[in-house]
């Protein structure tokens, strides 16, 4: 286990002496948040540190789901190895339930297991999986329609709605109409119309949980409103990142499918055909549609789309639907795979999908465990942060990942649904970065983060100093420093 504290398995990333930001930074706090929040006896779906007191408490939506399981192994082994274990054993999961609902399917073990591989290791749900939940997350597709295959269908819309509660909206625009397709079909039923009725019943909580999280999360938030069709533009794929191993166009457009997978798919889909033919039907738009939007912008049908749906002017990463499309197409590998009879073919063609879809997007990335200048604010009172960031940059994670050594009120966070309080605060306070200012009187202890001024490169030259020499001229002392980190008191 001491290898998995190393450093967070994450995209590559410079710290510059402490924590290097990214997702999942902010990913690791959603996640211990429940469990520290249970321990302290508070709302464990609520994060009372962030954004204060400049707004009301914030909803995790994105700890709550996972928050009990990580909570004991936050308490085992530290934050960094936990979050490493954690995002491991996700991967395990996906790979187990996607094999079990292809068993279910009647595949034979070779063939489903195939399919698990394929799932588990989806270039983009493992590039999703270096910080977002989306990765994570995406395990629910499997398990709903498992739970559907099961003739659990209340279970099945939980599940479901677990998606867009946690936080996870855009995903939920391609998994409900999966899930409720795949019920219709695969109901022992003549009476059609009665079974779509009742198969569109399971898509009645993950719609009020979407709609749920529009009026109590995101409208009032930074996002609210909705964005701009032309802030699409930046984040839309293009028909090469479908043949693209490297991350040169960024992880938000990588989505490259493997070269194997789709021939194998393709192949799947020809045989189901023949066979199963209203299951052919669905695994096959399940696996186009995604893709198509995806590619937002660069194709024509985007725009009209945008403009006549309300729900795609809230996220400007046309992609988040994608896993929906990583499990049709593991599926449909599974039943070209299922035709093998010899079992070494089988083998031959596991190790050779694991080959494929392999992709260099994780690193150890440094951490920062147990900084002492954080530990050397030993009363309770609100922190102050600086560098200042508003609340949707990323740089804004390193925060989080210190926050978790000595929870406490900050002015500031990190999340792309932040209060629009703090988004003016930022805005007004971002001179304090350098020096020029003043510090409000509620606040006890100030951080100096000097790594981030590297990071983010946002900042001139001698800034992190002059924030510095400010703090001793108007009375602040220096509690402590480690490394490229320095906290005062008054």
């Amino acid at each position: 286990m001491r290898g998995l504290g190393d450093g967070y398995l994450a995209r590559p990333s410079a710290g510059f002496g402490e924590a290097a930001a990214g997702d999942h930074l902010q990913l690791g706090w959603a996640l211990w948040l429940p469990g520290h929040q249970l321990a302290n006896a508070g709302a464990p779906w609520l994060d009372p540190y962030s954004f204060q007191p400049e707004s009301d408490p914030a909803i995790n939506l994105q700890g709550w789901l996972f928050g009990l399981v990580y909570w004991p192994l936050h308490t085992l082994l530290g934050a960094v190895a936990a979050y490493n274990v954690f995002l491991l054993l996700t991967f395990v999961a996906a790979g187990a339930l996607t094999t079990w609902w292809l068993r279910e399917l009647g595949l034979p073990h070779g063939a489903a297991l195939v399919g698990g591989l394929a799932f588990a290791l989806a270039p983009y749900r493992v590039a999703q999986s270096t910080g977002h939940l989306l990765g994570p997350i995406s395990l629910l597709l499997p398990l709903s329609l498992l739970l559907v295959e099961r003739r659990r269908l209340l279970l099945a819309a939980l599940v479901l709605a677990a998606i867009p509660l946690s936080g996870q909206t855009h995903l939920a625009l391609g998994a409900i109409p999966l899930v409720v397709a795949y019920a219709w079909i695969r109901q022992p039923s003549s009476r059609l119309l009665l079974e779509l009725r009742r198969a569109a019943l399971l898509a009645l909580p993950a719609v009020v949980a979407g709609f749920a999280v529009q009026q109590l999360v995101i409208e009032g938030s930074i996002a609210g409103g909705g964005r701009r069709l032309s802030s699409v533009d930046r984040y839309s794929a293009s028909w090469s990142d479908l043949v693209d191993r490297t991350l040169d166009a960024g992880v938000e457009r990588f989505v490259f499918l493997g070269w194997l997978l789709p021939l194998l798919a393709l192949a799947g889909l020809a045989l189901l055909w023949h066979r199963r033919r209203s299951l052919a039907v669905v695994l096959g738009l399940a696996a186009v549609v995604p893709i198509v939007l995806a590619l937002g912008t660069t194709t024509p049908l985007y725009a009209p789309l945008w403009h006549v749906f309300p729900p795609l002017h809230y996220p400007r990463v046309p992609e988040r639907v994608m896993p929906v499309a990583c499990l049709a197409l593991a599926a449909l590998a599974a039943f070209a795979v299922a035709r093998f009879r010899w079992v070494p073919v089988g083998a031959v063609v596991l190790v050779a999908l694991a080959i494929d879809l392999r992709v260099p997007v994780f690193a150890a990335v440094e951490a920062d465990e147990g900084n002492r200048a954080y530990a050397a604010m030993r009363t309770d009172g609100r922190l102050f942060e600086l560098p200042v960031f508003r609340p949707d940059t990323h740089y804004g994670s390193v925060y989080l990942a210190y926050a978790m050594q000595s929870p406490r009120e900050r002015p500031q966070g990190y999340s792309t649904v932040g209060p629009t309080e703090a988004d003016r605060l930022a805005r007004r306070l971002r001179s304090l970065s350098c020096g020029r200012g003043k510090i409000s009187a509620a606040i006890a202890f100030v951080a100096v983060h000097r790594g981030l001024y590297r990071q983010s490169g946002y900042f001139g030259p001698g800034c992190a100093e002059r924030a510095e020499a400010a703090l001793r001229r108007t009375g602040w002392r220096l509690l402590g420093r480690d490394g490229a980190v320095a906290v005062y008191g008054r």
